[in-house]
């Protein structure tokens, strides 16, 4: 069985042309989102590192797809979506930068499409599941910072997010990257992908 080497997970690269991605020699796990929902948080979590992947208070940051070596596979960490304030040449950029990475021929295992388990889902993150999963890419949803959930809302919103995911066939996972609720399950998801 695959284990995480969490001592030896590394940056490696970080690309903001399509032409500039690096070969694909090993399987690939992708995080995709809206800005600021912690794609970084989660994949500093998963790892248990503090600043593998830079977290930043500012929305649209992330600017490039980052390639990171965690040994029997690679994490894939993609521009965020969705923040406003991105002029939209940028925003055409980070377009094409995610389309192109999605139409080379690369090994994605599973992508983990992160949002905020404090609202639905965006349009935005509707649109990304259903291209995923008309692709036929695998995917898992991760419902974010779960920990910010009184046990009341958390309850309400489950149910809603329940209904949401049923109807479209696909599983979502509560996560926080502060209590650790979901990552051992995320984890398991990832070295199970790889091992097919």
């Amino acid at each position: 069985m695959k284990i995480m080497n969490l001592k030896k997970a590394s940056f490696e690269f970080a690309v903001g042309i399509p032409s500039g991605f690096p070969l694909c020699t090993v399987p690939e796990i992708v995080f995709s989102g809206r800005s600021n929902v912690g794609k970084s948080s989660m994949i500093n979590s998963l790892l248990n590192r503090k600043s593998l992947a830079h977290t930043s208070s500012a929305p649209g940051k992330t600017a490039t797809v980052n390639f990171y070596n965690i040994g029997f596979c690679r994490f894939v960490d993609l521009p965020g979506y969705g923040y406003a304030k991105v002029p939209p040449a940028e925003k055409q950029r980070w377009a094409e930068l995610v389309e192109g990475y999605f139409a080379a021929e690369r090994d994605v295992r599973l992508v983990i499409q992160i949002f905020d388990m404090r609202r639905p889902p965006t349009q935005d993150d509707m649109q990304m599941i259903y291209f995923l999963k008309d692709s036929g890419i695998p995917l898992i949803a991760a419902a974010a910072k779960s920990d910010k959930l009184n046990s009341s809302k958390r309850s309400e919103q489950i149910s809603r997010l329940d209904e949401i995911f049923r109807k479209i066939n696909a599983e979502y996972i509560p996560f926080s990257s502060f209590s650790g609720e979901g990552a051992e399950q995320i984890r398991r998801r990832i070295i199970a992908s790889c091992r097919r």
